[in-house]
């Protein structure tokens, strides 16, 4: 894929302020310029900003219907009525019906969990949901990470005399459902300070309002906060404000003394003698808890991660490993399979958006599939597949580009959609596909931006290897946790050389280990770039050329920092 580098150089009042800000702090004016990117301009908002406390969680009293929330699950504790815990079958609703169940457990027994089956009651809260809850004397309901858009559902479970708490996240419709309270720091009435919070994190912030309505000490809660960590990585939240001080401190806990569930899943990885990143999260362990869902039922990942015992917790994580092995291979399939209908569209060139439907795909890969055409073509994408009467799908978007908003323009067309910016759920008639595809086409084409629909590396500075010094490194890790609003930095290196080693390596000869010099340091530098083997005839040609990369700490060999290269342009092309 050929990138287009986006670099927008500081103006000479961003470098004086840069410049300012390092001078108090002591660290390079480069990272300083970062920061105001970020929006900290002052010290004490770095200092924040390094060292997040968890004394800066917001009172979570101020979220709507808070009071109401806490008082009817302290009245059904009081009574000693049957309590259900509710969530979707992906990764956030899996971690927050955990989070909830482990710690009201701790001091109430007279409770359950519950995960819809993706293929037997699709997603958010079911009829067939509601039917268990009934039959097994459930008298209120916690639902997680869904449950903002089950008007007839809701409806129906309160005919039976089963109230409902909705702890969610997604975009609410006109009319909310009649629960007892609705958590959702994106209710349009909410005054929350703020509203990127995870599903599993507006579970915490549940369990923390209990916590302080019943005297439980805060530390209690801490434990929990491995789980939250794990949410916020999977779903894609943006790493600022609340959501940076839930993920630095869940990170902290998953890697000083993660819970028995995730302990074996971090086994399983091969992740147990490394530190562990969001990334880690978002590759390694965050995909074999969703295999659960997809291959089999998530309710087998509510098991794993609310188990204590490590030896069936092992057992448990071996099981979801193998769902996981199963879920890449239908992936590859599918993604190939994909990719021949799309390169079989006569007007690709023109369309702005893909819509493909296959009634023979498997309902638990077609978000991935969905993120992979994404990443090829650089279009929003709706990989729709066949369950029961209704074609069903999920829908991946492009940075900058709101997905959400362009099934919404469609929403007469679909029996059911929800979502947030970059991915969403949907469902329609087999027969509206055809019009769906038409107008979703049209909606995006009228509202992408030009830059939206080419693959583009945003880089954030300009250094020389001379810049980047051990201080520097040590620096820049304060900077973690990575994740929206908190990208990984991205730096450019203009007219660099091959010291002579660099080398193409891989099993399929696909990658290059590089070894670099540039005109203006006596630095050698190590980089990997991996799929760019096809770069290695001009790299070992002794001309210069310009690399973006970012900085990584090399695995191999602790404390070594080694270039993660994005991509490789000729010199002469700028």
């Amino acid at each position: 894929m050929k990138y287009k580098w986006n670099y927008q150089p500081p103006t000479p009042v961003q470098r004086e302020a840069a410049k300012a800000l390092s001078r108090e702090l002591g660290i390079s004016p480069i990272l300083c310029r970062l920061l105001q990117e970020r929006g900290i301009q002052t010290a004490a908002e770095a200092k924040r900003f390094f060292r997040p406390q968890l004394s800066e969680l917001h009172n979570p009293f101020l979220m709507k219907d808070m009071d109401k929330a806490v008082e009817r699950l302290n009245r059904a504790m009081g009574r000693k009525e049957r309590i259900l815990v509710y969530g979707d079958y992906d990764v956030d609703g899996t971690t927050a019906v955990s989070l909830v169940y482990k710690f009201l457990q701790q001091f109430y027994s007279n409770i359950d969990y519950y995960i819809p089956d993706r293929y037997d009651e699709g997603y958010g809260v079911s009829a067939k949901g509601v039917d268990y809850a009934y039959e097994t004397g459930v008298k209120l309901v916690i639902v997680l990470d869904c449950g903002i858009k089950a008007v007839e559902e809701i409806a129906y479970a309160k005919n039976k005399g089963i109230d409902f708490i909705i702890c969610d996240h997604h975009v609410p419709d006109d009319v909310l459902p009649s629960a007892t309270a609705i958590l959702n720091p994106k209710r349009f009435d909410s005054t929350y300070p703020y509203e990127h919070l995870s599903g599993c994190g507006v579970g915490f912030k549940f369990m923390q309002a209990f916590a302080i309505s019943n005297g439980i000490e805060f530390h209690q809660l801490v434990p929990l906060l491995d789980l939250v960590a794990v949410s916020i990585a999977s779903d894609i939240v943006p790493i600022m404000g609340e959501n940076r001080v839930l993920a630095y401190h869940g990170l902290r806990q998953l890697n000083s003394n993660p819970s028995v569930g995730l302990k074996a899943i971090i086994d399983v990885c091969g992740l147990a003698d490394r530190e562990i990143t969001m990334s880690d999260i978002v590759f390694k362990i965050g995909p074999r808890i969703n295999a659960s869902g997809r291959i089999q039922n998530g309710k087998e990942a509510v098991d794993l991660l609310t188990e204590k015992d490590l030896p069936s917790a092992l057992k448990k994580s071996n099981q979801i490993n193998r769902y996981n092995e199963a879920r890449k291979d239908l992936d590859k399939t599918m993604t190939e399979e994909a990719n021949r209908i799309v390169d079989s569209l006569t007007d690709l060139s023109e369309r702005r958006s893909i819509v493909i439907f296959n009634e023979a795909w498997h309902k638990g890969v077609i978000g991935i599939v969905a993120s992979r055409l994404t990443e090829i073509y650089y279009r929003p994408a709706v990989v729709l597949t066949r369950t029961g009467e209704l074609a069903t799908g999920s829908a991946r978007s492009v940075s900058g580009f709101d997905v959400y908003k362009a099934i919404e323009h469609c929403r007469d067309l679909l029996e059911n959609f929800g979502g947030h910016t970059y991915a969403a759920g949907l469902s329609m008639k087999v027969g509206n596909v055809p019009e769906f595809s038409r107008r979703f086409e049209e909606y995006v084409t009228e509202h992408i931006l030009p830059e939206q629909t080419s693959a583009t590396i945003d880089i954030d500075a300009q250094i020389d290897f001379r810049d980047i010094t051990p201080k520097f490194f040590f620096d820049l890790k304060k900077f973690n946790p990575f994740g929206p609003d908190n990208h990984k930095p991205v730096f450019s290196t203009l007219n660099v050389y091959d010291y002579g080693t660099s080398k193409v390596v891989g099993r399929g000869q696909e990658h290059i280990k590089l070894e670099l010099v540039d005109n203006k340091s006596n630095n050698v530098m190590n980089g990997i770039a991996f799929g760019q083997s096809s770069q290695a005839r001009y790299i070992k040609s002794k001309q210069s050329f310009n690399i973006c990369y970012t900085i990584e700490e090399n695995t191999h060999k602790r404390g070594e920092v080694q270039l993660q290269i994005e991509d490789i342009k000729p010199s002469k092309t700028f």
